[in-house]
């Protein structure tokens, strides 16, 4: 009977990886169908050679430090118990690798492409997994400084920040070191407008990103009697509220309704286990709301040049999910009370909330910055004109001129 449900717990964590898995495709639609056409390629060929950098990064190094396992052992072993060590590694590791999808958004049209794998495997390997150690396996023993100084951990079910902040922060800290695309902002500061360069992929992008969510969230329970329904209404009330809000204040624009409902599950994974459906649905409001406001001011007026927005959809939206856990998980509320609050789970979620961006930022500044310094991570003004990085760009070698230029 045992042995029947390890294996069960080990299918559904493989499913639930698989699912996480097929979000990276929606990652590159979203960004392919935001770049510019001669920039396409370039989107689709980073992304998946990105999770193939980021395996090869958490295998060796950062599943290691956030958990101290390596794999440096006999197959036998590896086998044990329906291989489950294996399964949990490769789920985690599909989470580990949304850090430089969510990063590749930001930093889009202008990267170069090697100095961003090498960027990809710091990030993985070393940044990453410190801050996960922190949270999700005790590590260094701040969860039990923040239970014992203020009653309760730092409780963030499915990685409203310890993948979407993180990963969002650190994209902040990517697009301030690399500069606005060439002509995207002229000298009298007017914006030479860059439309999505294809709708329905932007929304095939975002659908496939929704879907494989559901996996993201409810799976994180890592076992079958962990399952919980509630996870799951959750994550549909979020996304719901976050495609309302979207629509409203966006005014109908395809690209804040399709990046609605991501905001709003970017918000609900850190207490998708936690929320009343009702509280789920006005986290994820606001997260869509939020999402609309700031990347616009980003854009508009602060003239920061985050191509699909991954500061305020991920780093944004992820840390005002990690905070709500600390107001909607309060019984009086409609949560489950699993999270005590009082101001006691509200400081525990705050606190943990600004470490997990001070790590991101102050990691993505380090990675990005010494890259910076030592070979560089702007393309030139005539690569980034004939499309991103040519030397995978080959193949469609027929730069387009558009307006802006």
């Amino acid at each position: 009977m045992e042995e029947l449900k390890v294996g069960i717990d080990a299918l559904f964590i493989l499913l639930g990886a698989i699912m996480v898995l097929a979000m990276h495709a929606g990652f590159a639609f979203l960004e392919l169908g935001t770049v510019r056409k001669k920039n396409q390629v370039n989107a689709l060929v980073k992304i998946i050679s990105d999770l193939a950098v980021s395996t090869i990064a958490y295998f060796f190094i950062g599943y290691g430090i956030a958990y101290g396992v390596n794999f440096f052992v006999g197959a036998e072993q590896l086998a044990a118990s329906n291989g489950f060590s294996l399964v949990k590694f490769f789920f985690l590791m599909t989470f580990a690798a949304a850090i430089p999808a969510i990063v590749s958004g930001g930093i889009a049209e202008r990267a170069r492409f090697n100095p961003q794998l090498a960027a990809t495997f710091l990030l993985v390997g070393f940044v990453y997994p410190f801050f996960e150690g922190i949270a999700w396996n005790g590590a260094f023993g701040i969860q039990e400084w923040l239970k014992t100084s203020f009653g309760a951990n730092f409780h963030d079910f499915a990685g409203s920040v310890v993948v979407h902040a993180v990963g969002g922060w650190i994209g902040l800290a990517a697009v301030l070191l690399l500069g606005a695309r060439h002509g995207r902002y002229n000298k009298e500061g007017r914006i030479s407008a860059h439309p999505p360069s294809s709708i329905p992929f932007l929304a095939l992008g975002a659908w496939v990103l929704s879907v494989g969510w559901f996996g993201f969230n409810v799976m994180s329970a890592q076992s079958v009697s962990g399952l919980t329904g509630l996870v799951a209404v959750n994550s549909l009330m979020a996304m719901v509220g976050g495609t309302l809000t979207a629509l409203w204040l966006g005014k109908n624009d395809p690209g804040f309704v399709h990046n609605g409902p991501l905001a709003g599950l970017v918000a609900v994974c850190a207490g998708s286990d936690v929320f009343h459906p009702i509280g789920a649905l006005i986290v994820g409001g606001v997260a869509g709301a939020l999402f609309v406001v700031m990347f616009t001011l980003t854009q508009n007026r602060w003239k920061i040049d985050d191509v699909l927005g991954v500061w305020p959809l991920h780093g944004l939206c992820g840390a005002w999910g990690g905070i709500a856990v600390g107001i909607f998980g309060l019984q009086a509320l409609g949560g489950t009370g699993g999270v005590a609050f009082g101001g006691i789970s509200f400081m525990s979620q705050l606190i943990g909330t600004l470490m997990g961006i001070g790590v991101a930022l102050i990691g993505g500044f380090v990675v990005y910055g010494a890259i910076k310094k030592v070979v560089g991570i702007r393309l030139t003004h005539e690569e980034e004109f004939n499309g991103a990085d040519l030397s995978i760009h080959k193949i469609t070698a027929t730069p387009e001129r558009e307006s802006g230029w």
